[in-house]
């Protein structure tokens, strides 16, 4: 008894010879099929290459996958990390500020050209994606435009030139770089030279006038500038509406409220003279900086008025106790006057501020020890640990140091102020940084990270445009392709459909007489559905030959325009397979009714129309 498996088999051995015999039938089924085919894979063919080749262009171009702030303010480290872990995010450094950026380059004996600094490390796509490695210490990477410009070329030594004007003196110093790599011109027009995220920051401290020891730049460290938030008028007399109005005219102050005795003691831990006329004087969310308070100074010259900064919730933390701090600076004269403590310090002058006057303190009498020096902290506006010399006591409850040093203190609140033991004063710290330089991993991650930047109230510029065109033609290619490929399914259907159910009806006595001699009716079925999976397998064939001699011809055309590895028309490898289990699909399913009419055919219309 003969098996299924051979039975089939020999079906389809019979369907294959039955296309054989009517060659032309075939060759036309064939060739309409592959008609059909042909231009749904050009046109997907067509749809994928110019998407990826746009896409390629858009990520070699550091244009688009560039994020940057669009102002320049400060950017704290943690705040910069945080950033940096954010999904999407393929690399990120921070810059400085534009006007520290720039830096003289020369070559040889050329004449120094100035040129954008800017920073660069482990990871940068920009570098990496362009024919260049990332720079180590003593090591650049410049832009086309840098190394045509300088005359250079990788391998080679420029020197970089450090300018500064220091005390009316112009200073210069000297760092030779060796330059690794020269980037392609996709990579920006613009004249550049990178260099690790160091050597910019000691650049531009060294243009702040602090001075670089590992590079040998020579410098100082420097002093944190006085900010408070407001200044108190005392007056014998009182002032009018007129004259109050005066003291923040070109003076930077914007309010002049008057005092009561008692918002005076609260605000200062002063008590205010008999007689005496109290203002606060102040900007609504800002710090008032010293040439305020010379400007109001001027200005009141000759009416026998106090002037005095503050700062408000400074506390001091001693061993045995917590304190709040009052800044007062004024003449041993003024203060028996007034009747308040007399400061051994002396007057408000901004020249105290390199003198090691400053870190000294009145106690009252209840945590006067008789130390000299206490190791104190600050808290408050800034948290700070630091030696200070106990100069007396004192009836306040409140603790009385230089108005300059808490000013310094002050500043604090905007940029980090440290102890330096080995100078003995105080050092205002880096302001972190001016800015950042943030690639994303694709150009379809920038939209998600600029919506992200843009909703926590950072402007950004990035070439957001541009990529939602490239999305929105993906978008319509696809839509176009789906469509045509629809209406193609539905034509080639059609065909397959009538081709094979035409074949059935012109067969009927063959399929008859197969009935006659024993042939099952599985096997009647399986017959026309064996010839349309055949048919589509030729119409595969040919419609793919054909997508692969046009898309040969399409890129030749337009290979000049290509860089290597890129091409206008051009299939994935997978979607061979994917069409011809398609196509085959399609003809399966074509083939059905055909089929289930051959399964009808009676094995006696055979001998009927003998």
């Amino acid at each position: 008894m003969i098996n299924s498996g051979s039975q089939r088999m020999r079906v389809f051995n019979l369907a294959a010879a039955h296309l054989r015999h009517e060659w032309v039938l075939t060759l036309c089924l064939v060739s309409a099929l592959a008609a059909v085919l042909a231009p749904l894979l050009i046109l997907m063919g067509l749809k994928e290459g110019t998407i990826e080749t746009l896409r390629d262009r858009l990520v070699q171009d550091p244009v688009y996958r560039e994020i940057r702030p669009a102002i320049t303010r400060n950017f704290d480290e943690q705040w910069l990390r945080q950033l940096q872990g954010k999904p999407g995010v393929a690399f990120m450094t921070p810059t400085i500020l534009p006007a520290s950026s720039m830096i003289h380059l020369s070559s040889g004996d050329s004449d120094s050209e100035l040129m954008d600094l800017v920073p660069t490390d482990s990871g940068d796509p920009l570098l990496l994606e362009n024919g260049a490695a990332i720079p180590q210490n003593g090591e650049c990477v410049l832009s086309s435009e840098a190394a045509r410009r300088l005359g250079t070329k990788a391998g080679e030594t420029i020197v970089a030139r450090v300018t500064r004007s220091r005390a009316g003196r112009l200073e210069t110093a000297e760092e030779r770089l060796r330059v690794i790599a020269v980037l392609s011109t996709r990579a920006g027009n613009l004249a550049r030279v990178y260099t690790p995220l160091d050597f910019v920051v000691d650049v531009e401290s060294y243009k702040e006038g602090r001075g670089i020891a590992r590079r040998g730049w020579n410098g100082e460290s420097a002093r944190p500038y006085m900010s408070f938030d407001g200044v108190v008028v005392l007056s014998e007399t009182p002032l009018d509406p007129v004259t109050r109005t005066g003291l923040v005219v070109n003076t930077g102050l914007l309010k002049a409220d008057s005092m009561t005795a008692v918002s005076f003691k609260s605000l200062t831990g002063l008590g205010l003279p008999d007689g005496w006329h109290a203002y606060d004087l102040n900007i609504p969310a800002g710090a008032v900086n010293f040439s305020s308070i010379k400007a109001l100074q001027r200005k009141l010259r000759g009416r026998g008025a106090v002037v005095f900064p503050y700062a408000r919730e400074m506390e001091l933390e001693l061993p045995n106790g917590q304190l709040a701090v009052m800044g007062l600076s004024i003449s041993a004269e003024l203060a028996r006057k007034l009747d308040w403590p007399v400061p051994p310090w002396g007057q408000l002058s901004d020249r105290a501020l390199d003198s090691g006057r400053l870190l000294q303190a009145v106690l009252p009498n209840d945590m006067f020890d008789q130390s000299s020096e206490l190791q104190v902290v600050f808290t408050g506006v800034a948290r700070l640990e630091l030696p200070l010399k106990v100069a007396g006591a004192s009836s306040l409850k409140t603790a009385l140091i230089p108005a300059e040093l808490m000013g310094m203190l002050r500043t604090g609140v905007e940029r980090k102020v440290s102890y330096q033991p080995e100078s003995g004063g105080l050092v205002l710290e880096r302001a972190g940084y001016r800015g950042f330089r943030l690639y994303g991993e694709t150009i379809d991650d920038i939209p998600a990270l600029v919506e992200h930047l843009r909703s926590g109230g950072l402007e950004v510029v990035a070439e957001v445009d541009a990529i939602e065109r490239i999305q929105v033609l993906d978008r319509g290619l696809s839509r176009l392709f789906w469509l045509i490929a629809v209406l193609g399914v539905v034509g080639a259907g059609a065909v397959l459909v009538a081709s094979l159910y035409a074949a059935v009806e012109r067969e009927r006595k063959d399929l008859g007489v197969l009935r006659l001699i024993g042939l099952a009716r599985t096997d009647v079925f399986l017959f026309p559905v064996f010839q349309g999976a055949l048919i589509a397998i030729l119409g595969v064939a040919i419609g793919w030959l054909g997508y692969w001699c046009l898309a040969q011809v399409i890129n030749s055309a337009f290979g000049h325009e290509l860089a290597v590895g890129q091409a206008i028309c051009r299939l994935p490898a997978g979607y061979s397979w994917l069409a011809l289990a398609a196509t085959l699909a399609l003809a399966v399913c074509s083939s059905l009714i055909a089929a289930w009419k051959a399964t009808l055919i009676d094995p006696a219309e055979a001998i009927r129309e003998e």
